[in-house]
Protein backbone atom coordinates (compact mmCIF):
# COMPACT_ATOMS: atom_id res chain seq x y z
CA UNK A 1 0.00 0.00 0.00
CA UNK A 2 1.16 3.60 -0.85
CA UNK A 3 0.40 6.65 0.61
CA UNK A 4 2.39 9.54 -0.60
CA UNK A 5 -0.12 9.52 -4.23
CA UNK A 6 -1.00 12.70 -5.69
CA UNK A 7 -3.83 13.14 -8.64
CA UNK A 8 -2.11 13.46 -11.84
CA UNK A 9 -4.57 16.24 -13.07
CA UNK A 10 -7.28 18.84 -11.31
CA UNK A 11 -10.68 18.60 -12.56
CA UNK A 12 -12.31 21.22 -14.37
CA UNK A 13 -13.29 24.19 -12.38
CA UNK A 14 -17.39 24.28 -12.98
CA UNK A 15 -20.30 24.58 -11.17
CA UNK A 16 -22.13 21.51 -13.36
CA UNK A 17 -20.36 18.08 -13.18
CA UNK A 18 -17.77 17.44 -15.91
CA UNK A 19 -15.25 14.57 -16.75
CA UNK A 20 -11.74 15.35 -16.62
CA UNK A 21 -11.92 15.40 -20.43
CA UNK A 22 -14.65 18.47 -20.11
CA UNK A 23 -17.93 16.31 -21.01
CA UNK A 24 -21.07 16.69 -19.15
CA UNK A 25 -21.62 14.34 -16.30
CA UNK A 26 -24.27 13.20 -14.14
CA UNK A 27 -25.13 14.47 -10.82
CA UNK A 28 -24.89 10.83 -9.02
CA UNK A 29 -25.97 9.89 -5.68
CA UNK A 30 -24.14 8.98 -2.92
CA UNK A 31 -24.58 5.75 -3.62
CA UNK A 32 -23.89 5.65 -7.10
CA UNK A 33 -20.78 7.42 -6.82
CA UNK A 34 -19.38 4.98 -4.24
CA UNK A 35 -19.95 2.02 -6.85
CA UNK A 36 -18.53 3.97 -9.17
CA UNK A 37 -15.46 4.43 -6.91
CA UNK A 38 -15.10 0.96 -5.49
CA UNK A 39 -16.04 -1.60 -8.48
CA UNK A 40 -12.97 -1.18 -10.56
CA UNK A 41 -10.65 0.11 -7.68
CA UNK A 42 -7.23 -1.35 -6.86
CA UNK A 43 -7.17 0.19 -3.60
CA UNK A 44 -4.15 2.67 -3.63
CA UNK A 45 -3.25 2.72 -6.97
CA UNK A 46 -3.03 5.82 -8.89
CA UNK A 47 -5.13 5.69 -11.92
CA UNK A 48 -4.78 8.17 -15.03
CA UNK A 49 -7.00 11.17 -13.48
CA UNK A 50 -6.94 10.58 -10.27
CA UNK A 51 -4.19 9.34 -7.03
CA UNK A 52 -4.70 6.40 -5.44
CA UNK A 53 -5.08 8.55 -1.99
CA UNK A 54 -7.88 10.35 -3.73
CA UNK A 55 -10.29 7.64 -4.70
CA UNK A 56 -9.37 5.93 -0.88
CA UNK A 57 -10.31 9.14 0.47
CA UNK A 58 -13.27 9.77 -1.33
CA UNK A 59 -14.47 6.03 -0.96
CA UNK A 60 -14.13 6.36 2.87
CA UNK A 61 -16.36 10.07 2.71
CA UNK A 62 -18.77 8.42 0.60
CA UNK A 63 -19.04 5.42 2.85
CA UNK A 64 -20.39 7.10 5.61
CA UNK A 65 -23.61 8.64 3.40
CA UNK A 66 -24.88 5.53 2.91
CA UNK A 67 -27.32 3.32 4.68
CA UNK A 68 -25.04 0.38 6.42
CA UNK A 69 -27.09 -2.47 4.85
CA UNK A 70 -26.15 -1.09 1.15
CA UNK A 71 -22.21 -0.50 2.73
CA UNK A 72 -22.20 -3.98 3.55
CA UNK A 73 -23.95 -5.48 0.34
CA UNK A 74 -21.49 -3.27 -1.24
CA UNK A 75 -18.43 -5.04 0.17
CA UNK A 76 -19.78 -8.45 -0.15
CA UNK A 77 -20.75 -7.80 -3.89
CA UNK A 78 -16.98 -6.08 -4.47
CA UNK A 79 -15.12 -9.39 -2.80
CA UNK A 80 -17.17 -11.98 -3.98
CA UNK A 81 -18.65 -11.26 -7.68
CA UNK A 82 -16.03 -8.93 -8.67
CA UNK A 83 -12.96 -10.71 -7.13
CA UNK A 84 -11.84 -7.31 -5.57
CA UNK A 85 -9.47 -7.69 -2.48
CA UNK A 86 -8.56 -4.33 -0.68
CA UNK A 87 -11.72 -2.44 -1.27
CA UNK A 88 -13.83 -4.66 0.46
CA UNK A 89 -11.50 -4.02 3.43
CA UNK A 90 -11.74 -0.31 3.74
CA UNK A 91 -15.26 -0.89 3.26
CA UNK A 92 -15.41 -3.11 6.05
CA UNK A 93 -13.74 -0.45 8.14
CA UNK A 94 -15.86 2.14 7.32
CA UNK A 95 -18.99 -0.38 8.50
CA UNK A 96 -16.82 -0.80 11.62
CA UNK A 97 -17.52 3.27 12.08
CA UNK A 98 -21.57 3.12 11.70
CA UNK A 99 -23.90 2.08 14.44
CA UNK A 100 -24.41 -1.40 12.47
CA UNK A 101 -24.96 -4.16 15.26
CA UNK A 102 -24.52 -7.23 14.08
CA UNK A 103 -24.45 -6.31 10.69
CA UNK A 104 -20.90 -5.27 10.95
CA UNK A 105 -19.40 -8.68 12.13
CA UNK A 106 -21.79 -10.81 9.79
CA UNK A 107 -20.26 -8.77 7.27
CA UNK A 108 -16.54 -8.76 8.31
CA UNK A 109 -16.76 -12.52 8.36
CA UNK A 110 -17.82 -13.11 5.24
CA UNK A 111 -15.64 -10.68 2.94
CA UNK A 112 -12.43 -12.05 5.03
CA UNK A 113 -11.72 -14.93 2.35
CA UNK A 114 -8.16 -15.18 2.71
CA UNK A 115 -6.34 -15.23 6.43
CA UNK A 116 -4.02 -12.54 5.21
CA UNK A 117 -7.27 -10.60 4.48
CA UNK A 118 -7.28 -10.82 8.40
CA UNK A 119 -3.92 -8.82 8.73
CA UNK A 120 -4.91 -5.95 6.15
CA UNK A 121 -8.15 -5.22 7.71
CA UNK A 122 -6.25 -4.12 11.17
CA UNK A 123 -3.72 -2.17 8.77
CA UNK A 124 -6.00 -0.35 7.58
CA UNK A 125 -8.23 0.05 10.43
CA UNK A 126 -5.32 1.37 12.93
CA UNK A 127 -4.07 4.00 9.54
CA UNK A 128 -5.52 7.02 11.56
CA UNK A 129 -3.67 5.71 14.59
CA UNK A 130 -4.31 2.29 17.30
CA UNK A 131 -7.91 2.02 18.73
CA UNK A 132 -9.19 -0.36 20.53
CA UNK A 133 -11.12 -2.90 18.52
CA UNK A 134 -15.01 -2.53 18.91
CA UNK A 135 -16.87 -5.76 19.67
CA UNK A 136 -18.34 -6.38 16.47
CA UNK A 137 -15.27 -6.11 15.25
CA UNK A 138 -13.65 -8.51 17.53
CA UNK A 139 -16.66 -10.87 16.65
CA UNK A 140 -16.08 -10.84 13.23
CA UNK A 141 -12.75 -10.86 13.08
CA UNK A 142 -12.70 -14.00 15.21
CA UNK A 143 -15.15 -15.77 13.53
CA UNK A 144 -13.01 -15.22 10.00
CA UNK A 145 -10.47 -16.39 11.58
CA UNK A 146 -12.05 -19.94 12.51
CA UNK A 147 -12.48 -20.38 9.05
CA UNK A 148 -8.98 -20.77 7.94
CA UNK A 149 -6.80 -24.40 8.28
CA UNK A 150 -3.01 -25.15 9.35
CA UNK A 151 -2.42 -24.67 5.89
CA UNK A 152 -4.40 -21.55 4.89
CA UNK A 153 -2.59 -19.89 8.34
CA UNK A 154 0.64 -20.47 7.88
CA UNK A 155 1.01 -19.80 4.29
CA UNK A 156 -0.26 -16.38 4.94
CA UNK A 157 1.50 -16.11 7.77
CA UNK A 158 3.68 -12.80 7.03
CA UNK A 159 5.90 -10.12 8.52
CA UNK A 160 4.13 -7.00 9.08
CA UNK A 161 3.01 -4.67 11.57
CA UNK A 162 0.09 -7.06 12.65
CA UNK A 163 0.72 -10.88 12.34
CA UNK A 164 -1.92 -13.55 12.52
CA UNK A 165 -1.30 -14.21 16.40
CA UNK A 166 -1.99 -10.45 16.80
CA UNK A 167 -5.17 -11.31 15.56
CA UNK A 168 -5.80 -14.26 17.90
CA UNK A 169 -4.94 -12.28 20.92
CA UNK A 170 -7.32 -9.41 20.28
CA UNK A 171 -10.08 -10.98 19.12
CA UNK A 172 -9.76 -13.99 21.79
CA UNK A 173 -12.31 -16.38 19.92
CA UNK A 174 -13.28 -19.93 21.28
CA UNK A 175 -12.11 -23.01 19.81
CA UNK A 176 -15.25 -25.37 18.14
CA UNK A 177 -12.97 -28.26 19.35
CA UNK A 178 -9.58 -29.59 20.86
CA UNK A 179 -7.98 -30.25 17.01
CA UNK A 180 -8.82 -26.13 16.17
CA UNK A 181 -7.39 -25.01 19.85
CA UNK A 182 -4.45 -26.92 19.37
CA UNK A 183 -3.95 -24.93 15.88
CA UNK A 184 -4.38 -21.93 17.51
CA UNK A 185 -1.59 -22.73 20.00
CA UNK A 186 0.86 -23.50 17.39
CA UNK A 187 0.07 -20.02 15.81
CA UNK A 188 0.00 -18.25 18.89
CA UNK A 189 3.47 -19.97 20.16
CA UNK A 190 4.70 -19.33 16.24
CA UNK A 191 4.77 -22.92 15.77
CA UNK A 192 2.96 -23.62 12.30
CA UNK A 193 4.59 -26.16 10.29
CA UNK A 194 5.35 -24.46 7.07
CA UNK A 195 3.20 -24.76 3.90
CA UNK A 196 3.57 -26.77 0.83
CA UNK A 197 4.19 -24.03 -1.30
CA UNK A 198 6.32 -23.52 -4.23
CA UNK A 199 7.53 -20.18 -2.77
CA UNK A 200 8.79 -22.57 0.38
CA UNK A 201 10.29 -25.43 -1.49
CA UNK A 202 12.15 -23.14 -3.66
CA UNK A 203 13.22 -21.03 -1.23
CA UNK A 204 14.46 -24.16 0.82
CA UNK A 205 16.91 -25.35 -2.31
CA UNK A 206 14.40 -27.38 -3.32
CA UNK A 207 14.03 -28.64 -7.84
CA UNK A 208 11.91 -26.11 -9.58
CA UNK A 209 10.90 -28.70 -12.21
CA UNK A 210 10.66 -31.22 -9.44
CA UNK A 211 8.32 -29.02 -7.44
CA UNK A 212 6.47 -27.70 -10.03
CA UNK A 213 5.24 -31.21 -11.49
CA UNK A 214 4.58 -32.59 -7.87
CA UNK A 215 1.98 -29.85 -6.84
CA UNK A 216 0.57 -29.41 -10.30
CA UNK A 217 -0.06 -33.58 -9.38
CA UNK A 218 -0.82 -32.91 -6.39
CA UNK A 219 -3.49 -30.02 -7.33
CA UNK A 220 -1.84 -28.08 -4.71
CA UNK A 221 -0.59 -25.00 -7.21
CA UNK A 222 -3.76 -22.25 -7.20
CA UNK A 223 -4.95 -20.98 -10.81
CA UNK A 224 -3.39 -17.63 -10.07
CA UNK A 225 -0.47 -18.85 -9.00
CA UNK A 226 -0.12 -21.28 -12.12
CA UNK A 227 -1.03 -18.23 -14.49
CA UNK A 228 1.69 -15.99 -12.68
CA UNK A 229 4.28 -19.27 -13.19
CA UNK A 230 3.74 -20.38 -16.17
CA UNK A 231 7.79 -18.22 -17.54
CA UNK A 232 9.28 -20.02 -14.38
CA UNK A 233 7.59 -23.70 -15.54
CA UNK A 234 8.72 -23.18 -19.27
CA UNK A 235 12.16 -21.99 -18.07
CA UNK A 236 12.48 -25.15 -16.20
CA UNK A 237 11.44 -27.33 -18.02
CA UNK A 238 8.32 -28.43 -16.24
CA UNK A 239 6.32 -31.32 -18.63
CA UNK A 240 4.35 -28.96 -20.90
CA UNK A 241 1.35 -31.49 -21.10
CA UNK A 242 0.92 -31.28 -17.20
CA UNK A 243 0.86 -27.21 -17.20
CA UNK A 244 -1.44 -28.15 -20.17
CA UNK A 245 -3.99 -30.20 -18.38
CA UNK A 246 -3.72 -27.66 -15.32
CA UNK A 247 -4.83 -24.81 -17.41
CA UNK A 248 -7.72 -26.26 -19.20
CA UNK A 249 -8.85 -27.88 -15.74
CA UNK A 250 -9.70 -23.88 -14.71
CA UNK A 251 -9.47 -25.44 -10.76
CA UNK A 252 -10.49 -22.10 -9.12
CA UNK A 253 -10.68 -20.26 -12.32
CA UNK A 254 -13.32 -18.14 -10.86
CA UNK A 255 -11.56 -16.13 -8.76
CA UNK A 256 -9.28 -14.85 -12.03
CA UNK A 257 -9.83 -11.81 -13.48
CA UNK A 258 -10.44 -12.35 -17.41
CA UNK A 259 -7.03 -9.78 -18.06
CA UNK A 260 -5.18 -12.27 -15.78
CA UNK A 261 -5.01 -14.54 -18.73
CA UNK A 262 -3.62 -11.86 -21.15
CA UNK A 263 -0.76 -11.39 -18.52
CA UNK A 264 0.02 -14.94 -18.55
CA UNK A 265 0.45 -15.40 -22.33
CA UNK A 266 2.74 -12.33 -22.63
CA UNK A 267 4.41 -13.55 -19.68
CA UNK A 268 4.60 -17.31 -21.71
CA UNK A 269 3.58 -17.15 -24.89
CA UNK A 270 4.77 -20.61 -25.53
CA UNK A 271 0.95 -21.73 -23.27
CA UNK A 272 -0.78 -18.87 -25.35
CA UNK A 273 -3.01 -21.53 -27.25
CA UNK A 274 -4.48 -23.40 -23.69
CA UNK A 275 -4.80 -19.62 -21.77
CA UNK A 276 -6.56 -18.53 -25.30
CA UNK A 277 -9.23 -21.84 -24.66
CA UNK A 278 -9.44 -21.02 -20.87
CA UNK A 279 -10.57 -17.63 -21.29
CA UNK A 280 -12.62 -17.97 -23.86
CA UNK A 281 -14.14 -21.27 -21.46
CA UNK A 282 -15.98 -18.11 -19.75
CA UNK A 283 -17.99 -17.35 -23.05
CA UNK A 284 -19.63 -20.80 -23.30
CA UNK A 285 -20.84 -20.19 -19.41
CA UNK A 286 -22.51 -17.52 -20.25
CA UNK A 287 -25.83 -17.31 -21.90
CA UNK A 288 -26.28 -16.23 -25.45
CA UNK A 289 -28.32 -12.78 -25.82
CA UNK A 290 -30.80 -12.69 -28.49
CA UNK A 291 -30.21 -10.09 -31.48
CA UNK A 292 -27.40 -8.62 -32.16
CA UNK A 293 -24.94 -7.14 -30.01
CA UNK A 294 -22.15 -4.03 -30.44
CA UNK A 295 -19.52 -3.54 -28.23
CA UNK A 296 -17.59 -0.49 -28.13
CA UNK A 297 -14.39 -0.49 -26.48
CA UNK A 298 -12.33 2.58 -25.28
CA UNK A 299 -8.55 2.41 -26.50
CA UNK A 300 -7.56 6.24 -25.91
CA UNK A 301 -4.83 7.31 -24.19
CA UNK A 302 -6.12 7.24 -20.69
CA UNK A 303 -6.74 3.57 -21.25
CA UNK A 304 -3.11 2.98 -21.37
CA UNK A 305 -2.55 3.64 -17.63
CA UNK A 306 -1.35 0.74 -15.53
CA UNK A 307 -3.57 -1.07 -13.36
CA UNK A 308 -0.93 -1.15 -10.66
CA UNK A 309 2.24 -0.05 -9.94
CA UNK A 310 3.67 -3.51 -9.92
CA UNK A 311 1.99 -4.55 -13.43
CA UNK A 312 2.60 -4.06 -17.20
CA UNK A 313 -1.28 -4.63 -17.25
CA UNK A 314 -3.54 -1.73 -18.33
CA UNK A 315 -7.11 -0.72 -18.36
CA UNK A 316 -7.03 -1.12 -22.10
CA UNK A 317 -6.04 -4.58 -21.16
CA UNK A 318 -9.25 -5.49 -19.07
CA UNK A 319 -11.35 -3.75 -21.64
CA UNK A 320 -10.23 -5.39 -24.15
CA UNK A 321 -10.15 -8.83 -22.61
CA UNK A 322 -14.24 -8.77 -21.36
CA UNK A 323 -14.59 -7.38 -25.06
CA UNK A 324 -13.50 -10.54 -25.96
CA UNK A 325 -15.72 -13.02 -23.90
CA UNK A 326 -19.08 -11.22 -25.26
CA UNK A 327 -21.21 -13.76 -26.29
CA UNK A 328 -23.72 -13.95 -29.34
CA UNK A 329 -23.83 -12.07 -32.31
CA UNK A 330 -21.42 -9.94 -31.73
CA UNK A 331 -20.04 -6.25 -33.86
CA UNK A 332 -16.73 -5.03 -31.99
CA UNK A 333 -15.47 -1.23 -32.52
CA UNK A 334 -13.20 1.30 -30.93
CA UNK A 335 -12.98 4.93 -30.53
CA UNK A 336 -10.48 7.04 -29.52
CA UNK A 337 -9.94 10.16 -31.82
CA UNK A 338 -12.38 8.00 -34.44
CA UNK A 339 -14.36 4.67 -34.75
CA UNK A 340 -12.77 1.64 -36.15
CA UNK A 341 -14.94 -1.75 -36.62
CA UNK A 342 -12.59 -4.91 -35.76
CA UNK A 343 -13.13 -8.47 -36.28
CA UNK A 344 -15.37 -9.87 -33.20
CA UNK A 345 -12.54 -12.46 -32.89
CA UNK A 346 -12.96 -14.57 -29.26
CA UNK A 347 -10.36 -14.53 -27.07
CA UNK A 348 -6.73 -13.70 -27.04
CA UNK A 349 -7.09 -12.47 -31.28
CA UNK A 350 -9.87 -10.47 -29.84
CA UNK A 351 -7.89 -8.68 -27.68
CA UNK A 352 -4.87 -8.02 -29.80
CA UNK A 353 -7.87 -6.75 -32.18
CA UNK A 354 -8.71 -4.65 -30.05
CA UNK A 355 -5.56 -2.65 -28.72
CA UNK A 356 -4.41 -2.49 -32.42
CA UNK A 357 -7.36 -1.05 -33.91
CA UNK A 358 -6.28 2.53 -33.99
CA UNK A 359 -3.78 4.98 -32.13
CA UNK A 360 -4.31 5.64 -28.40
CA UNK A 361 -5.41 9.59 -28.83
CA UNK A 362 -8.16 11.63 -27.71
CA UNK A 363 -11.63 10.41 -26.06
CA UNK A 364 -14.84 10.92 -28.11
CA UNK A 365 -16.99 9.00 -27.13
CA UNK A 366 -20.06 10.86 -27.95
CA UNK A 367 -18.99 10.75 -31.51
CA UNK A 368 -18.76 7.02 -31.12
CA UNK A 369 -21.93 6.32 -30.14
CA UNK A 370 -23.58 8.73 -31.99
CA UNK A 371 -21.84 6.68 -35.34
CA UNK A 372 -23.18 2.92 -33.80
CA UNK A 373 -26.35 4.60 -32.99
CA UNK A 374 -26.74 4.28 -37.02
CA UNK A 375 -26.34 0.95 -37.27
CA UNK A 376 -29.04 -2.01 -36.55
CA UNK A 377 -28.16 -3.74 -33.15
CA UNK A 378 -30.25 -4.67 -30.15
CA UNK A 379 -27.94 -4.44 -27.50
CA UNK A 380 -25.00 -1.95 -27.18
CA UNK A 381 -22.51 -2.20 -24.35
CA UNK A 382 -19.44 0.19 -23.98
CA UNK A 383 -16.37 -0.33 -21.96
CA UNK A 384 -14.57 2.42 -20.88
CA UNK A 385 -13.57 4.75 -18.21
CA UNK A 386 -16.33 7.27 -19.48
CA UNK A 387 -13.79 10.42 -19.58
CA UNK A 388 -15.59 11.71 -22.65
CA UNK A 389 -14.45 15.03 -24.82
CA UNK A 390 -17.77 15.39 -26.44
CA UNK A 391 -21.22 15.54 -25.03
CA UNK A 392 -22.60 11.33 -25.16
CA UNK A 393 -25.79 11.37 -26.67
CA UNK A 394 -28.77 8.67 -25.62
CA UNK A 395 -28.56 5.23 -27.25
CA UNK A 396 -30.97 4.32 -29.53
CA UNK A 397 -30.99 0.50 -28.31
CA UNK A 398 -33.21 -0.33 -25.81
CA UNK A 399 -30.68 -2.30 -24.65
CA UNK A 400 -28.13 -0.06 -23.57
CA UNK A 401 -24.68 -0.84 -20.92
CA UNK A 402 -22.18 1.44 -19.80
CA UNK A 403 -19.29 -0.89 -18.35
CA UNK A 404 -17.01 1.74 -16.33
CA UNK A 405 -13.48 -0.15 -15.63
CA UNK A 406 -12.16 3.19 -13.79
CA UNK A 407 -12.65 5.00 -10.78
CA UNK A 408 -12.71 8.59 -11.89
CA UNK A 409 -14.86 10.66 -9.86
CA UNK A 410 -17.54 11.28 -12.89
CA UNK A 411 -19.17 9.93 -15.55
CA UNK A 412 -20.93 10.10 -18.81
CA UNK A 413 -23.04 6.46 -18.29
CA UNK A 414 -26.21 6.81 -16.41
CA UNK A 415 -30.18 8.05 -17.52
CA UNK A 416 -30.84 5.65 -20.17
CA UNK A 417 -28.34 3.89 -20.11
CA UNK A 418 -27.45 0.86 -17.95
CA UNK A 419 -24.54 1.66 -15.86
CA UNK A 420 -22.20 -1.03 -14.41
CA UNK A 421 -18.60 -0.94 -12.87
CA UNK A 422 -16.02 -2.96 -12.83
CA UNK A 423 -13.92 -5.38 -15.12
CA UNK A 424 -14.80 -8.74 -13.82
CA UNK A 425 -16.76 -11.30 -16.23
CA UNK A 426 -19.43 -10.76 -13.37
CA UNK A 427 -20.86 -7.60 -15.11
CA UNK A 428 -21.24 -9.71 -18.43
CA UNK A 429 -23.17 -12.07 -16.43
CA UNK A 430 -25.37 -9.34 -14.92
CA UNK A 431 -26.46 -8.43 -18.07
CA UNK A 432 -27.90 -11.70 -19.06
CA UNK A 433 -29.42 -12.15 -15.49
CA UNK A 434 -30.77 -8.24 -16.02
CA UNK A 435 -32.48 -8.98 -19.26
CA UNK A 436 -33.73 -11.91 -17.98
CA UNK A 437 -35.51 -10.02 -15.39
CA UNK A 438 -36.68 -7.50 -17.85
Amino acid sequence: MRFNIFSRRAPPLTQNPVTYEGAPAVVLTAEQALRRSVLSCLLWETEFYEGGVTIADRIESLAGEVEVQVLADLAVEARERFKLRHAPLILLVALSRRKAGALTAQTIERVIQRADELSEFLVLYWRGGKRPLAKQVKLGLGRALAKFDAYQLAKYDREGPVRLRDVLFLTHPKPKDEAQAALWKQLAERGLPSPDTWEVALSGGADKKATFERLLAENRLGYLALLRNLRNMDQAGVDPEAVKAAILARRGAERVLPFRYVAAARAAPRFEPWLDQALTETVLESPVPDGRTIVLVDVSGSMDWQLSQRSDLKRIDAAAALASIVPGDVRVFTFSNGVVEVPPRRGMAGVDAVIRSQPHGGTELGKAVAHVNRLPHERLIVVTDEQSSDPVPDPVAARAYMINVASAKNGVGYGRWTHIDGFSESVLRFIAEHEAQV
